[in-house]
Formats: structure tokens, sequence, C-alpha cells
């Protein structure tokens, strides 16, 4: 079935922003709309299972890595103080400083964030860059494998051979590979698939036993810090913040959602704005955990608003889904 964000200007659709989407029930695919067998890059959003590999080697044991730092492992982050405090702390405790970071530089998302820096004449680190706590779980997994950290963003890095297995696993199929923003592999699997591995997250029990632990806790822990996972006001925090789902963003358009409960039970969705829009996401995902019966009250993403430079309110942006029940 269809389902769309459309873009309003006046009373017109301007702009149609097509989504796909699947759900992953205890019974296998639930629903879908758009097509569901959609091979799309996961970006951001697997980060969650990138963060495995610290239980999976004892890197957690290994380096006393606390619950803030591997919730920053799964983080898009926005750049505040405390995020480039705790992402600091994590690589002083690999013996590893900034420069070990492959990420790149960009300024902190937070508005905030960026205005301080500017203000004190400063320039931002890769500590800023958002997934700088992926990055230095990456290291922490590295060290744990006894492999160098030279080139931890190579596909062919043990690092990622075992980031890219557990994706296999948790999906059943094999993941195709590309770079992502921030230089590492990026994994593209079916959203049917990647709708498996979070229905994984939701409910870990139903995962191989290797995985069932390291699943188990991270979901907890990304429950538990929801403002490391993403900052004040970023979609992924108020959801976690107000109803029992982990959330995790991506780039371009990608959203992922293991959902501990709903009326159907524990689900698990992957979502893709097909231009690669996220206003776009952000009003679809708050629209279709309303159609699964999840109340997030009210938020930014209900309708939102479209305005001018001047402030005029000039159309706004709404949710259209439709889904086919399997």
């Amino acid at each position: 079935m269809n389902a769309w964000v459309y873009a309003y200007r006046g009373q017109e659709v301007e702009n149609r922003h097509r989504i796909s989407l699947a759900i992953h029930g205890p019974e296998g695919l639930l629903a879908y709309a758009g097509n569901p067998g959609l091979w799309t890059y996961m970006r951001s959003s697997a980060k969650p299972f990138q963060a495995l590999a610290l239980f999976l080697t004892g890197a957690v044991e290994r380096f006393g890595i606390t619950e803030e730092e591997v919730a920053l492992a799964t983080a898009s982050h926005d750049g505040t103080p405390r995020h480039v405090a705790v992402a600091s702390g994590f690589l002083a405790k690999l013996g590893l400083g900034p420069e070990a970071l492959v990420c790149g530089v960009h300024p902190p998302s937070s508005r905030e964030a960026r205005k301080a820096l500017e203000e004190a004449g400063q320039s931002p680190t890769p500590l800023h860059h958002n997934c700088s706590g992926k990055h230095a779980g990456m290291l922490a997994v590295s060290l744990a494998l006894g492999a160098s950290p030279e080139g931890y963003e190579t596909p062919d890095h043990p690092v990622q051979v075992l980031n890219r297995k557990t994706l296999r696993e948790l999906s059943g199929v094999e993941p195709l590979l590309a770079i992502d923003g921030c230089s590492v592999p990026t994994f593209s699997l079916p959203l049917s698939r990647a709708a498996r591995a979070f229905y994984l997250l939701a409910a870990p029990e139903r995962a191989l036993e290797a995985y069932r632990e390291p699943l188990r806790k991270v979901q907890q822990i990304m429950r538990r810090h929801p403002e490391l996972v993403a900052g004040p006001g970023s979609i992924d925090t108020l959801l976690m913040e107000r109803l029992p789902v982990v959330a995790k963003r991506g780039a371009d358009g990608y959203y992922g959602l293991a959902l501990l409960e709903s009326p159907h039970g524990p689900l698990g969705i992957a979502l893709k704005v097909e231009d690669g829009s996220a206003q776009a996401r952000e009003v679809a995902v708050v629209a279709l955990l309303r159609l699964l019966g999840l109340d997030p009250g009210p938020t930014p993403w209900d309708q939102p608003e479209r305005r001018n430079y001047r402030g005029l309110q000039v159309g706004y942006l709404k949710a259209h889904l439709e889904l086919t029940w399997v």
C-alpha cells in the first residue's frame, strides 16, 4: 500500500516523500508499506548492532567501559559538552586521543554547543562528530581482539569483519557494504531483514544464544541513557523517554525501531524515506507509532509547519500511511 509524507504549500501538495517500511513480529513479517524488500543502507541505524561487539569481545570488562560510554557507542550525538566529555573519557581508557578517530570533523549538531565553541574562538574536533562514540567503541573492540587500531575503518579489519558477521546472523542475509559518512563500512539490507534485526533487539530471547545477553544489555543501556544516544529535542531521545522503544535514526531518511511492547507484541521496524528527507522521516516515524497504537504525546513532528525566512507559515507536512498486513 501507499505511504507518503506530503509537504503542503498553502493547501496544495508541493512535494511527495515516498516511504517504504517493514514491520517484523513474533511470526515474521507482520506488515509493510511501499517495498519491504528494498535494499538500502542502514547508516547510523546500525549502531546498536555494531555496539554489540563491545560485549561479544569482552571489551567492556577489559577496559571498564561504563554504561554511558556504551550508550555513546550507539549514538548519533549532538556534540554537547557532555557528549564530548564521555567520548574523551572513553578514549583515555584505551590510552588513545582524538587523533585516533578517523570519523572526520563537523560542528556540533547542538546549536547551543556550536555557539559556545564559536564564542570561545575554538574549532570543533573529532570528538564533536556525531559518530565519535561509535569510533571509540570500534577502537576498544580492535584492542580487545588483539588487532592493531590502525585501519580499523577498513572492511577487512577484524572489527569490521565481526560487525558484518553480526548483521548477517541477526538479519539472516549477507549485508552489502559501502563507505559511510564517517568512513567506516555501512551495511545495506532489505528493509524486511533489517526489521528482523530490530525485532531481536526488542526480543533478545529469540536471537541466537551468543547474542541474547549483548542485545539485552544494549537495549537496556540505550533506554537508560536516551540523552546520550542523541540529545535534548532529538527524536530518538524523546521517543525513548516516552515509550517502551529503542529508537535509532540513520542518515538519508533511514530509521530503525525496536518496540519492546505494542498491541501486536514486540516489533522490529525499518523505515526509509526514499528521497532521503530527514524532516519527512521524523513525521513518518511518529505517525507510524500512532498507527501501531503507541502514543508519544505531543511532538514537534505532528503535522509540523513549514515557514519561510521571515517566519511566515507557508504550509505543513503530513503523513499518509497505509499498511498491508500479512
